[in-house]
């Protein structure tokens, strides 16, 4: 298995007393998911809420990867949940990509420390070596199962002496390591569940803390690991909750101090089921892909997630920083409703809209998006000048979710100046050329922002001027005119999409088509 010195004995003082962690007790939180896939909005969550810790009490945050489990890892995952971090806008201060104090930050890159670590167990007699094959515990499991028990390992290895023990790896029989755990287990206060105790030595047996591959478990490398890194404050997900005092007893076995444990509730759809991995929308990368903004990921899993004096759509990274308050986590599951997401995206697109700098930002992704969606049917490429493009989004802001919805078929004319030859029009109606005077100068006098209710009552009162022509043929006339389709939105929102001038102009040379 290889333990011994490897890691230059970093963890060797320990042995035989109190091991102080490597910082004094700065704010030092982590989020350390496995890269087993895409980051989904729970995971998200998670990080996020050490974010906002960190953030709060001037400390530093930390991504590790947990990568001990090889046979789960997907490749391009590691690299995948550190972009979305940085794409969230919740960047991590050490980490795989940005190195650090405490690297290497990804757990199968540590392995001569968590041997170290095992070695100090065994000489202290608080591990011990387990030879029972899978076979056996196998067995062990399908007779608890067939008495209706909990099936959990008997202990059998915690009794061989050292003789026993010797002669077994002498002849080369396979071993994991187990920790021997105590009955004497202190109770402990969780930042968000409160006093804790769970007497894991009499529900379950001695868990393994390294494999017979040499990776450890999930028990033994997040201990050592927060201790090697300064780790402050856990917050992870509650389902850890009860098997934080089995941690407690490895913090206590190496004379460690523990850091203050935060669990937190679960994270369900709204129906109360649980996020599947299976539902696509829940994924980080797919939700970018989609269009939504980073801040409406960050705003929509707090929203539902407590933490806040009062829940309030519209909160920016500055407001959640300076309002979070971990105290205030409620202890129930935090539903997330996936259709408000568009609702979100309006508030926070309008925001950024409103912004001058965000603007700019804005109008060259629509730019870009035009030039894709549209690129082959430009004809007339001043639809993609700024001076236009922005008109489009201060015009459009509040009435549309995101921001490639204004590329949708939808909103085709905005970008697709017709080309409607003057006899078209003149077939639907005779008072084509009256009806488009009146039109301009109706165009003419809208000083004030258009809106599409005032402009539908604007063109109702001007068709009554033209007794030729209803009112659907009206409106018929001027769709063609400003889009060159026969259906569409309503030419009150054309017009008030387009602004006056552009559509003023359309008109124009529809007229003189």
């Amino acid at each position: 298995m290889g333990l011994g010195a490897a890691a230059g004995g970093i963890l060797r003082g320990a042995a035989r007393g109190s091991l102080p962690s490597l910082w004094p007790r700065p704010v030092r939180v982590r989020f350390a998911p496995s890269p087993t896939g895409f980051l989904h909005l729970g995971g998200l969550r998670t990080a996020l809420y050490n974010y906002l810790f960190a953030k709060k009490h001037q400390g530093t945050f930390i991504l590790r990867l947990e990568d001990t489990d090889q046979s789960r890892v997907v490749p391009g995952a590691a690299e995948g949940i550190e972009d979305m971090l940085e794409w969230a806008g919740i960047p991590p201060e050490e980490s795989p990509r940005q190195g650090g104090p405490a690297a290497p930050y990804q757990q199968s890159q540590r392995l001569d420390l968590y041997w170290e670590a095992v070695e100090l167990l065994l000489e202290k007699g608080a591990a011990y070596r387990c030879f029972c094959t899978s076979q056996r515990l196998e067995l062990l499991k399908k007779e608890a199962l067939q008495s209706q028990q909990t099936p959990r390992y008997d202990n059998r290895c915690r009794h061989l002496s050292p003789k026993q023990v010797a002669e077994k790896v002498s002849q080369g029989a396979d071993s994991v390591v187990r920790f021997r755990l105590e009955e004497s287990v202190e109770p402990f206060c969780d930042l968000i569940y409160g006093w804790n105790r769970h007497v894991v030595a009499s529900i379950e047996g001695d868990p393994v803390i390294l494999k017979s591959d040499g990776f450890p478990t999930y028990h033994l490398a997040n201990v050592v690991d927060d201790h090697l890194m300064g780790i402050s404050h856990v917050l992870r997900g509650m389902e850890w909750l009860v098997s934080t005092s089995k941690h407690l007893l490895l913090y206590r076995a190496f004379d460690w101090e523990p850091p203050q444990f935060g669990h937190l509730p679960l994270l369900l759809n709204r129906d109360g089921s649980k996020l599947s991995k299976r539902q696509g929308d829940i994924f980080v990368e797919r939700l970018a892909q989609d269009g939504y903004l980073p801040e409406v990921l960050l705003d929509s899993v707090t929203n539902c997630g407590s933490g806040f004096a009062d829940n309030r759509m519209g909160r920016t990274l500055k407001e959640l920083i300076k309002e979070f308050d971990v105290s205030r986590i409620e202890r129930h599951s935090a539903l997330l409703d996936l259709e408000k997401f568009s609702e979100f995206n309006r508030i926070h697109l309008m925001r950024r809209v409103e912004d001058e700098l965000l603007r700019e930002e804005l109008v060259a992704e629509l730019q870009t998006a035009v030039e894709q969606a549209y690129g082959g049917q430009l004809a007339d490429r001043e639809v993609l000048e700024k001076s236009y493009v922005q008109q489009v989004l201060l015009l459009r802001k509040g009435h549309i979710s995101r921001l490639k919805d204004l590329v949708s078929a939808k909103y085709a004319f905005l970008w697709i100046r017709p080309s409607v030859p003057h006899e078209e029009l003149q077939t639907i109606s005779a008072e084509a050329d009256r009806i488009g005077r009146l039109v301009l100068g109706l165009l003419e006098r809208q000083v004030a922002a258009l809106t599409t209710e005032e402009l539908s009552k604007d063109l109702r009162r001007l068709q009554e001027q033209i007794s030729g022509t209803p009112y659907s043929g009206m409106m018929k006339l001027l769709r063609l005119a400003l889009s060159g389709q026969p259906e569409g939105p309503s030419v009150a929102e054309m017009m008030v999409s387009l602004g006056p001038r552009e559509a003023s102009m359309r008109i124009q040379r529809a007229l003189c088509g």
